[in-house]
């Protein structure tokens, strides 16, 4: 069986974002995860979600989240910050990370959590 290299560019940066890395997910398509700058502190899911798509980008989904962990914790108050994905046994929860020891947890929406924002590209 013969495999096809692909050269794989870096996307262009803007001011204040963070290349995190390539992620693929279970259909075998990959994306870049970019950090976008800014934060929001003491916010609950709704308002997270509609402040990360006011500036161009989402909430991390929880596979994102461990990736910023594992490289990006230093941008990071150690606190938790949430994640786009609801919790699937309970519609009213929400799934979040904590920055300090790299934990997930689920969280009632309308609990006030930090916030972060990623941009994907698709590959």
């Amino acid at each position: 069986m013969s495999h096809l290299l692909q050269a794989i560019q870096l996307p262009e940066l803007q001011a204040g974002e963070i290349y995190v890395g390539i992620i693929g997910d279970q259909s075998g398509n990959l994306h870049h995860v970019i950090l976008l700058p800014g934060e929001r502190t003491d916010v609950n899911w709704k308002d997270a979600k509609e402040w990360a798509a006011s500036i161009g980008g989402s909430l991390p989904n929880r596979i994102e989240q461990a990736m910023l962990w594992a490289r990006c914790r230093d941008q990071f108050e150690p606190d938790w910050y949430w994640s786009e994905e609801v919790y699937e046994r309970n519609s009213g929860w929400a799934w979040s990370q904590d920055f300090r020891y790299g934990t997930q947890s689920r969280d009632h929406q309308y609990y006030e959590l930090r916030a972060r924002a990623v941009r994907r590209l698709s590959i």
